[in-house]
C-alpha cells in the first residue's frame, strides 16, 4: 500500500512499464530525463528505484554496473523512515538482496568472478530479510542462480523472468 502519493515514483513506474512493454530505448530515455532532474545528491528511494530498473535496461553488464552501484549507494542512504513513507510493507533490508544479486551478476558477466563472489555470498546474507511469497522466492531463486553461474565461472546473460 502506497501511503503518500510520489509524482517522481510514479513517473519511474511509467518509464519502467515502458520497458518492459519492449521500448527498451525509450525507457532509458526517460529514466535518464528523471535522473538528471534528480540528481546524485537528490532522494535516495527516487535514486535507488531509478537506477535499479535503469541498470535492468542496459546489455552491457559494465553500463549495468554502473547503475547497479549507484541504485546501492543510494539504498545504503535511504531511511526506513523514507521507505516506510513511500510504501507501508517496504523495509530498507529488503532491498540489499535484490542490488547485491545484481551486482555479483554483472561482474560475473564482467569476468570478475572474485567480486562477483562477494556480492553473491552478501545477498545470501541478506536473503533472510526477503518477504515471503512470489518476490522473495524469485530473488533466492536467482541469488542461487547467479551462485552456481559463478561457481562454473559462466558468464553467459542470464533470462529473468519479466
Amino acid at each position: 500500500m502506497t501511503t503518500n502519493p510520489d509524482p517522481t515514483m510514479e513517473a519511474i513506474g511509467k518509464a519502467v512499464e515502458v520497458g518492459r512493454a519492449g521500448e527498451t530505448a525509450a525507457a532509458r530515455v526517460e529514466l535518464l530525463r528523471l535522473w538528471s532532474t534528480i540528481g546524485v545528491t537528490g532522494d535516495p528511494l527516487h535514486r535507488c528505484s531509478l537506477a535499479h530498473y535503469l541498470a535492468d535496461l542496459y546489455d552491457d553488464p559494465a553500463q549495468a554496473l554502473a547503475w547497479d552501484i549507484r541504485a546501492l549507494d543510494a539504498a545504503d542512504a535511504l531511511t526506513e523512515e523514507r521507505v516506510q513513507e513511500h510504501h507501508a510493507d517496504l523495509h530498507t533490508a529488503g532491498f540489499h538482496p535484490s542490488l547485491h544479486l545484481n551486482l555479483a551478476d554483472n561482474y560475473r558477466r564482467l569476468g570478475s568472478f572474485e567480486a562477483a563472489t562477494e556480492h553473491i555470498d552478501t545477498a545470501r546474507s541478506h536473503a533472510p530479510n526477503l518477504p515471503p511469497g512470489p518476490y522473495g522466492d524469485l530473488v533466492r531463486g536467482a541469488i542461487e542462480g547467479v551462485a552456481e553461474a559463478i561457481a562454473d565461472r559462466d558468464r553467459t546473460r542470464r533470462v529473468v523472468p519479466g
